[in-house]
């Protein structure tokens, strides 16, 4: 049954199609006045005889499809007398899909029917198109279809209707004839019409006639997509081959003249050709010109994004690009596929274990660099500055190396034209200030609103805190300090110029500790030189300040022999000099000036404690071995002493007769591996001479202090998840570690099997 809306949808269309018959007169009298018109015409039409069988088929000559193959083409018809009995039917408003006069004839049908022909034209030019590949294939077979289309459209005189009822079904056919080749055709066809950049290779050009005869078959509406395509193509391929590793200037404007010079007239050919002014072929290609434009922005900004890290390697020669990449950004929304490539170019080129961190640093600054021309915010150098204090630990100790001025490390970090300027701090934004900008879209929850001015600023603000930077500059300090060997205050006078210039950084208060250490140079060397003038010696020790100086290596070697002796006669002296204080030697460290008197000859060399210590012993005794060795210096790792004992070895003054059995070469062998003693000098690496413990192994020992607080936490109140013991630890004496440092120590138990974690809560194993 027909629903309530139907019917009211029914009797709506009855009711409009009542008032247009009836002419909105009263009552039945406009249907009344139709029905009569229509019979006097009917009368009229059947006595002159317009549609009998003869005169209806005349008419239909001037619409029925015929053969242009034919020689010659069918005689037409008179249009007046074709035209009179059309005009019938378009008074009573037949739909042209309801023309079935006479003999059933509809005139869709007839089209279809007779449409083979012209497919047989389309397979034929396809066929050859497949064959050669030659593009004029497919221009003849539009002109072609031009042909057939001109001959089968019924005459203007008919009205619109018939016309625009073949337009439809003629396009619906030929349509659904033409397959794949057509379309990879024709898009070739349209791709040929573009200049080339190559001024050697000619283009095809297409004059407007052929656009209009594109436009009549419908072509430009049906591939629309397909010819913006081409001219897409056309710009990528010109803006690879243009712009590819040309970084030093910028191309936007380049590509922009090369645009309005060679793009634009092919435009105008397709989208404009109905403009008779200037603004009104800007009118028309307002909206197809700027969506080109955008590609080539994309285009562009796609290139740049593969080159990224190739950009910021050849900075600053390649400023040129980052200016076309900043421009891009602002039309393209790629930023986050900028981030992504160079994320992944940074993890596959640098952040590998073969790239030393001070090159993964220099890539860095030169990424900051770059970075700040194209987001001056700073939302993508946060984003990409991620993955390189994640993945590399020591990152912290290079960049401090450099705010110290390594002399080893190569070029500087910082730019010498960048002026000193303190680290800037997170402060809260002021929404009154009229420059105040809102945070970029893209900037997410993580990142900092402050906006560090230079670059040692914007490479410590990638860490959550200062302090590791203040402690790891004390660590890097004291191993500087205590490798210096000679009496020159030149070296120490250089470390307090740097840690001036630091001040103004950090601030005087977090470098205090770093003042204090550079005051116990000044003062050993006030000391020594008291000592020197009660009682010459040769020994010149360091004299350093316990409490303020980073955790030193510690060591349990005794030197023996006149060593000791030395050692004894200047911390008597020290000890007249200074009543309320003692000396705790730290005999493996620093470097011992030797000159060995041999048979036959004489060394002179500069050796590490242990060296010297193990020679000595040799000097009672020419055949030892090394657990003897060991047992008389004190605790030392074995791999530690083989090393000490092939250095001698490599000098040509002991020999190995017996796996861990040395003998003291008086008389040097001609087959010994002797080496020249010039070529034994300090040690090779700044560690040996003064191993200072790392920040890390201090951290962890510091935590191992707080391990019993931790354990009586988790067997009093049991499983507790990690916020909780770090709230707890805050109340114990000197505790200042992250909960990031405090996870890692958590971590480093677990692995041990001291404690498990299931859900985030956390528990002791038992035992």
């Amino acid at each position: 049954m027909a629903t309530d809306a139907l019917k009211a949808q029914v009797r709506s269309k009855w009711q409009d199609a009542f008032k247009r018959i009836n002419s909105n007169n009263p009552g039945i009298t406009g249907l009344m006045a139709f029905s009569e018109v229509g019979h006097a015409v009917v009368h009229e039409e059947t006595t002159q005889h317009l549609f009998s069988k003869q005169s209806w088929s005349h008419t239909l000559a001037f619409v029925k499809p015929i053969n242009i193959k034919e020689d010659p083409p069918p005689k037409r018809a008179d249009i007046t007398t074709a035209r009179r009995d059309f005009e019938v039917v378009n008074y009573c408003r037949r739909l042209p899909s309801d023309w079935c006069l006479d003999d059933d004839y509809m005139f869709s049908d007839e089209i279809r029917q007779k449409f083979y022909l012209v497919r047989e034209d389309i397979d034929s030019y396809l066929s050859d198109y497949e064959l050669s590949k030659d593009l004029s294939h497919i221009s003849r077979l539009i002109l072609r279809l031009k042909e057939w289309y001109d001959a089968w459209t019924p005459p203007e005189e008919l009205g619109a209707t018939i016309r625009n009822a073949f337009v439809l079904v003629f396009q619906t056919q030929l349509y659904s004839s033409l397959g794949p080749t057509f379309v990879k055709g024709f898009k070739d066809l349209i791709a040929s019409t573009f200049p080339s950049s190559d001024p050697d290779i000619p283009s095809q050009t297409l004059d407007a006639s052929t656009w209009v005869i594109f436009e009549t078959l419908g072509f430009l509406d049906r591939y629309e997509n397909i010819i913006a395509s081409a001219g897409y193509e056309h710009i990528e391929a010109h803006v690879l081959e243009a712009c590819a590793g040309q970084w030093e200037t910028p191309m936007m404007d380049t590509l922009r003249t090369w645009m309005s010079e060679k793009v634009v007239p092919w435009l105008l050919l397709m989208y404009g050709r109905d403009a008779n002014t200037t603004d009104e072929a800007r009118a028309l290609l307002s909206t197809i010109g700027s969506r080109f434009d955008f590609h080539v922005a994309k285009t562009l900004c796609d290139l740049r994004t593969r080159e990224i890290f190739d950009i910021i390697v050849d900075y600053p020669d390649s400023a040129g690009a980052l200016q076309d990449l900043k421009e891009c950004l602002q039309r393209v929304d790629q930023r986050g596929a900028l981030v992504k490539s160079l994320r992944k170019a940074n993890r596959k080129r640098l952040l590998h274990p073969g790239a030393e961190t001070r090159l993964i640093l220099t890539q860095y600054v030169a990424t900051i660099k770059c970075l700040r021309i194209v987001d001056p915010p700073g939302v993508l150098l946060f984003k990409v500055a991620d993955p390189i204090r994640r993945e590399r630990p020591d990152t912290i100790r290079c960049i401090v190396s450099n705010l110290v001025g390594d002399d080893d490390s190569g070029d500087s970090l910082v730019d010498e034209s960048e002026p000193i300027v303190p680290l800037q701090q997170a402060d809260t934004e002021d929404y009154t200030d009229p420059n105040w900008e809102p945070e970029p879209v893209d900037a997410g929850p993580d990142f900092r609103t402050n906006k560090p001015s230079d670059v040692i600023s914007t490479l410590v603000s990638i860490y959550d805190s200062r302090d590791l930077f203040v402690k790891e500059l004390q660590v890097l300090l004291a191993q500087r300090l205590l490798a210096i060997t000679d009496d020159s205050t030149e070296k120490v006078e250089k470390e307090r110029r740097n840690i001036e210039i630091l001040k103004i950084r950090f601030g005087e208060a977090a470098l205090q500790v770093c003042e204090v250490m550079l005051k116990d140079m000044t003062d050993s060397k006030r000391i020594d030189g008291h000592v020197q003038s009660q009682k010459a010696s040769i020994v010149h020790p360091t004299i350093i300040s316990r409490q303020f100086w980073p955790m030193l290596e510690s060591s349990e070697i005794v030197m023996p022999g006149q060593f000791q002796i030395l050692q004894d006669q200047y911390a008597k002296e020290f000890s007249t000099f200074k009543p309320d204080k003692r000396l705790r030697w730290l005999p493996h460290l620093g470097t011992v000036h030797l000159e060995l008197q041999l048979e036959d000859r004489m060394l002179e060399v500069d050796v590490p404690p242990l060296e010297a210590a193990f020679i000595e012993l040799f000097s009672e005794k020419n055949i030892r071995t090394i657990d003897e060795l060991i047992n008389a210096v004190g605790s030392v790792d074995k791999s530690a002493a083989f090393k000490a004992l092939l250095a001698w070895v490599d000098l040509g003054v002991l020999k190995e007769d017996e796996p861990g059995t040395f003998r003291l070469l008086e008389v040097a062998e001609e087959a010994g591996p002797a080496r020249d003693s010039s070529s034994r000098i300090a040690p090779t690496t700044e560690q040996d001479l003064a191993p200072v413990t790392s920040l890390q192994q201090q951290q962890a020992e510091q935590m191992k202090v707080y391990w019993k607080f931790i354990e009586g936490m988790l067997t009093n109140l049991g499983q507790l998840p990690l916020d909780r013991i770090q709230t707890m630890l805050r109340f114990a004496p000197g505790y200042d570690q992250t909960i990031e440092q405090l996870a890692g120590f958590m971590e480093a138990a677990r692995r041990e099997g001291l404690v498990g974690v299931k859900d985030g809560l956390w528990k002791l194993t038992p035992r």
